[in-house]
């Protein structure tokens, strides 16, 4: 390995450390604290910086970067309520396990815990939703502390990382190193422990896959899809794992949980083994079964040992890289020592399939369009596309992965674990940035869309063509619809008032359209696509529809 080293200061060392990994793209917001960072940044053509408007939306657009792309999205914000604003955004990426560099400024050394102008102590802060964080005043820990945080951030179960950059080590100088190759942490699997789950699963007579977003970090759609057609094994996904097994797929059932298909729930209730890939089984599939019974026909497999058995205890588990231990089972099944077809479980998947008559089309409530007959139009229009959707959260969210179709893994974005609102419109660009600038569609509420529409700006600035389609309802949807169940229909503080959103758009300077019936959504969306701008296009529709 050649090493070569120069002496350089640490703002220069930073920007130089980004680009030895391979950094194209910075989310963020200046301040004083790093202005040396940002002169560093304007000198330099490598990596591009798109600056957001609020530094919660740079962690955001980071997070739909990362997720879009594979690679580690990257922050960078000055102190204080700068590096306060990036709490929400970092604690849903370590949910949704989405792996970030997310670069904190921080007042002089020598000031630190002086309550100084602008000081927080973020490490104390984000010590619960980082995978690790760090504090760096000495320039000469600043190159290695790098490097180590994308090995974090990227290696294992991944998620954020938060650097923490007091001011001096910025105009300070050391040596700076040039390393040919870096290499992330690879996880090993037990052979002998594969064999076992595999004998478990060929031994089976109804078992059911639950791939989840560790499935899509992992690479492993192929495998998976592989794995089970030559077992006729069908799939369900957690709503993280939607996209990592075709949606067209026969063995394909749906998503599972408590706004998940019928049939998928269905299935995994009639099986007698549930083999887990790469999901935590949160508390929004869990409550859709008996614990006791999923426990005792549970595999679980992850590449963090963490995760298992730290919710509910599997009847077996196993700890690897999801693509490395299908690729495992793969090799068996076709060698000479197992014949595949004597365990196919073709009978069982033509059960599981039946369930589908489960799903039932949704009741429309009144004549006003209905989010579902919008999802329906969107698919139609993206069916040939291959676009990137991501979501906001609430209704929209659920109606989205429910009637929306992905036949590729890193096409359907949302907010999982944290469920955060103000997610969808920043992940969106970041989407379309990962993307070289290729048309996004953003499904949004109306109040998740109000709690970062100044990134319009954003858009605008860079020419990003997000497609955001408004489900427009004058409420808090979701929240409404629990109001209407659970407390005998009494509505408070979940109807909202709106911006006029085409007047809105038109003052930033971007197209628009609103939409009211069916007929209008497919020439709407074929216009926004056309545009390859940034686009708006506000649907009413139906307030009190139920999911």
């Amino acid at each position: 390995m050649q090493t070569l080293t120069k002496t350089l200061t640490g703002a220069q060392i930073l920007i130089e450390t980004l680009k030895k990994l391979g950094v194209d793209s910075i989310f963020g917001y200046p301040g004083g604290i790093v202005l040396s960072v940002y002169d560093e940044l304007s000198k330099q053509e490598d990596i591009k910086h798109y600056l957001v408007r609020h530094e919660q939306a740079a962690v955001h657009a980071a997070e739909g970067y990362a997720r879009a792309s594979g690679k580690c999205g990257v922050v960078l914000v000055t102190s204080g309520p700068g590096a306060t604003n990036v709490v929400t955004g970092v604690a849903d990426a370590y949910l949704d396990g989405t792996p970030l560099v997310v670069f904190t400024g921080q007042v002089m050394s020598n000031l630190l815990h002086q309550d100084a102008f602008q000081e927080v102590d973020i490490l104390d802060i984000t010590k619960s939703c980082t995978k690790k964080n760090y504090q760096v005043s000495d320039v000469k820990e600043l190159e290695s502390t790098v490097l180590d945080a994308f090995k974090t951030a990227m290696s294992g179960r991944q998620g954020p990382v938060v650097v923490d950059l007091t001011k001096n080590i910025f105009s300070e100088v050391a040596e700076f190193s040039s390393v040919d190759k870096i290499e992330f942490d690879v996880s090993h699997i037990n052979e002998q422990e594969v064999k076992n789950v595999l004998d478990e699963i060929l031994n089976s007579k109804a078992p059911v896959i639950i791939s989840g977003g560790g499935v899509i970090q992992a690479g492993a759609s192929n495998e998976l899809l592989e794995f089970s057609k030559l077992l006729a094994i069908p799939v369900v996904s957690s709503m993280m794992g939607i996209g990592g097994f075709p949606c067209n797929n026969e063995n394909y059932l749906g998503m599972l949980g408590i706004f998940g298909n019928n049939a998928s729930n269905q299935a995994v209730k009639n099986s007698d083994l549930v083999i887990a890939l790469g999901t935590r089984l949160n508390d929004r599939i869990r409550c859709c079964f008996n614990e006791a019974e999923l426990s005792k026909k549970l595999v679980h497999i992850d590449i963090s040992p963490n995760e298992i058995a730290r919710i509910i205890k599997p009847h077996m588990s196993l700890v690897g890289d999801i693509k490395s231990v299908l690729n495992k089972m793969l090799d068996i099944l076709k060698s000479d020592r197992v014949n595949a077809s004597k365990y196919s479980k073709n009978n069982w998947l033509a059960q599981a399939v039946s369930l589908k008559t489960f799903d039932k089309e949704p009741l429309k409530r009144s004549e006003n369009l209905h989010s579902f007959e919008v999802m329906k139009e969107i698919q139609d229009c993206i069916a040939d596309k291959n676009l990137t959707v991501v979501t906001e959260v609430g209704q929209h969210q659920v109606w989205a992965a429910r009637y929306l179709k992905f036949l590729s893994p890193r096409k359907f974005i949302t907010s999982g674990g944290l469920g955060t609102m103000g997610f969808g419109f920043p992940a969106s660009i970041g989407a379309s940035v990962a993307s070289n600038n290729q048309p996004v569609i953003c499904i949004a509420g109306d109040g998740s869309f109000q709690m970062n529409l100044q990134e319009i700006a954003t858009c605008v600035d860079y020419n990003i063509p997000v497609i955001v389609i408004i489900f427009d309802n004058n409420y808090l949807g979701m929240v409404r619809q629990f109001q209407e169940k659970m407390c005998n229909q009494r509505y408070f503080a979940t109807k909202i008032s709106n911006p006029d959103f085409i007047k809105l758009a038109q003052s930033y300077g971007i197209d628009c359209i609103r939409v009211d019936s069916v007929n209008q959504i497919k020439s709407a969306i074929e216009t926004a696509y056309a545009s390859r701008k940034p686009f708006l296009i506000d649907v009413k529709i139906e307030p009190m529809e139920l999911l």
